[in-house]
């Protein structure tokens, strides 16, 4: 998970292996050297490789954590947004909703600002001072729809790519707000701040 979620929980869920989140992390960047490797595994994230799609191991180790009643945090873009385009969710988003043994709530929130705190491009260097909105939306209970699928032996894909959509959707309405929120702030702080160009464009398939 990034920096974000410091600023909405309290220390004592931040420093507990126990209620702390579990959340994918790319293979190919947070598991390059052993440093690295001991440092995303203390904060309980597990390796994704991409291209292995949905019935890799790691997911199935996540769906094994939801089974326990654990918290999983995911990206569901799959990637670190540089455009701040609006991106296709991964559909291994789905997997973890239709194919867990205990049906998970889902907590869409959607931040703006955090570029500005830790930006994409070197130096990597925190700023400090910098304003980040965070919306967080309602709960999303699949537990009927998802009861439906199985009794009609729904197609998995189909499965999958539903339960996406209906969270990239929720995502769009909590962006529109967090992007119109955070403009209002800027404008109070004094600051121009407007939503990215390629944040316009829908980039569903």
């Amino acid at each position: 998970m990034h920096s974000s979620h410091a600023g909405v929980l309290k220390w004592r869920h931040l420093w507990s292996a126990t209620t702390m989140r579990w959340s994918p992390a790319a293979h190919d960047i947070a598991f390059t050297r052993r440093i690295y490797s001991w440092f995303f595994s203390s904060g309980k994230c597990v390796p994704i490789i991409r291209g292995l799609g949905v019935y890799q191991q790691a997911m199935d180790f996540l769906l094994e954590r939801l089974g326990e009643g654990h918290w999983v945090h995911i990206f569901p873009e799959g990637k670190v947004n540089m455009t701040l385009e609006r991106m296709r969710l991964k559909w291994g988003v789905g997997r973890l909703v239709y194919d867990s043994s205990v049906c998970p709530i889902v907590l869409p929130f959607y931040h703006v600002g955090m570029d500005r705190v830790l930006p994409n491009h070197p130096p990597y260097i925190p700023r400090i001072g910098r304003w980040v909105t965070v919306v967080v939306g309602e709960p999303l209970d699949f537990r009927a729809e998802v009861e439906e699928m199985r009794r009609r032996n729904e197609d998995p894909a189909y499965a999958r790519r539903h339960i996406t959509d209906r969270i990239q959707e929720e995502l769009g309405h909590l962006r529109e707000h967090a992007e119109e929120l955070h403009a209002k702030l800027m404008a109070e702080k004094g600051e121009m701040w407007k939503p990215a160009v390629h944040g316009r464009k829908e980039g569903c398939a």
